[in-house]
């Protein structure tokens, strides 16, 4: 009996008993669709931290630790304990080993969307993936001191177009916070989608969040105090403080040289950090929630084969005669193990193959409810390396899983197969 007719013979089989094998392939699917699922948001997850910011040697921020001032800095998570001055900032500026900064005010939001106060240099010298610059798909840059440039997820939700007047809050959140309203700016510009925290940011001038807060002290509107937009907007708008620094040095060779000076400024405590080792620290704490998410998804796999095995074995029983049929025509005990085991690997494939267009189809469908809610951009793209080697081990798993009923087949006789037992 040749191997292309045990493997006829195994899919016949299968659709003759197509309610049980249906049920044995959807629970392997979603085996594997769950494993593929994990390491798609694992690996896209960090590549989507990995690609938020390229090219800035150093974050500087009030002295806390360095996931923190990264995580509120590039990533808009959380806040800042404190903040810098302006004198501080302008003495890291000064520094001859500095080639560029980008000053950052955070502390405000607009509908749930954070907003950044920040200057041109931004749009010059922010990059992000592979060093890749920030782009205007529609308008401008801000220059006025109630102008807005907006990430490309704030427009694409809120439905903003170019011209139209929004208002900002004080403070971080969706809802019940106060607005300043006597005080809208405009949006002139809309980014290009970057798939970073870009996106979901609002963009004004360090000048603009300073004329919002003129006539506010210590969290809350001054009572009497009216300060209208075109007084404010001649007014000495320089801020006092800020909430971080990106910093970009001539040379990378003395990039440790300058975060240690920096660390040690003594007008006030500072810290200096380097993002891709604060992310490398951050992904040391996320290390055992990786690995524990990864155990379970193996245990899942390992129970959906299990139900597959169990599967086959339930019908050993049933198969008696069918399996004296084959061999009084000529199969051998060798045929018979094998009809078995390309009967698991056929269910593992087929298995296999649906899960992973199960999990293409749950990507494709639920792509803009992540990048809006969690801001994880999933791709569709190509199984990766990764991916492959954990569909095929499961392929191997599900085939080897077919050798213990298959075992117990190849020990039954024809005799007992002839045998009716009661």
């Amino acid at each position: 009996m040749s191997a292309p007719t045990i493997a006829r013979l195994s899919v016949l089989s299968l659709l003759n008993r197509r309610l049980t094998a249906g049920l044995t392939v959807f629970a392997v699917a979603v085996s594997v669709f769950l494993v593929l699922a994990v390491e798609k948001v694992r690996t896209e997850a960090r590549a989507s931290f990995a690609d938020t910011i390229s090219g800035t040697d150093l974050i500087v921020g009030a002295r806390s630790g360095a996931i923190q001032l990264l995580l509120y800095s590039v990533f808009r998570i959380g806040n800042a304990t404190n903040t810098v001055s302006w004198r501080s900032y302008l003495d890291v500026a000064k520094r001859g080993d500095v080639a560029w900064t980008i000053p950052m005010s955070l502390g405000d939001s607009h509908k749930g969307f954070r907003v950044l106060g920040t200057s041109t240099a931004y749009f010059d010298h922010f990059r992000y993936g592979r060093r890749t610059p920030l782009a205007l798909a529609e308008g401008r840059r801000f220059d006025d001191v109630f102008d807005a440039v907006l990430g490309a997820e704030v427009a694409r939700t809120l439905g903003y177009r170019l011209g139209q007047s929004i208002v900002i809050s004080h403070g971080i959140g969706s809802g019940g916070l106060v607005g300043h309203d006597d005080k809208p700016f405009v949006v002139v510009g809309i980014l290009e989608r970057t798939g970073t925290p870009v996106d979901r940011t609002v963009h004004v001038s360090l000048e603009g969040i300073e004329a919002i807060h003129i006539d506010w002290r210590k969290g809350a509107k001054v009572p009497g105090m009216t300060i209208t937009a075109d007084e404010v907007r001649e007014m000495d708008l320089t801020p006092a403080t800020i909430t971080a620094i990106m910093v970009g040095l001539k040379s990378r060779l003395g990039i440790f040289r300058a975060q240690r000076e920096i660390s040690r400024y003594r007008r006030e405590p500072l810290s200096a950090i380097l993002p891709g080792v604060a992310l490398e620290e951050l992904w040391g704490l996320t290390r055992v929630a990786e690995t524990a998410l990864g155990i379970v998804t193996v245990f899942v796999v390992a129970a959906g084969l299990l139900g597959m095995m169990t599967m086959v074995f339930a019908s050993l029983g049933e198969r008696r005669r069918e399996m004296a049929i084959l061999r009084s025509v000529g199969a051998r005990p060798t045929h018979i193990m094998g009809l078995f085991v390309a009967e698991s690997a056929t269910l593992t494939v087929v298995g296999t193959a649906l899960g992973t267009a199960f999990l293409y189809q749950a990507i494709l469908a639920g792509r803009p409810f992540v990048e809006a809610e969690f801001g994880l951009f999933l791709p569709i793209s190509p199984p990766t390396e990764t991916d492959l080697k954990i569909l095929g081990a499961i392929v191997v798993a599900g085939t080897a899983a077919g050798l213990p009923p298959a075992l117990l087949a190849y020990r039954r006789s024809l005799a007992d197969g002839m045998t009716v037992r009661t």
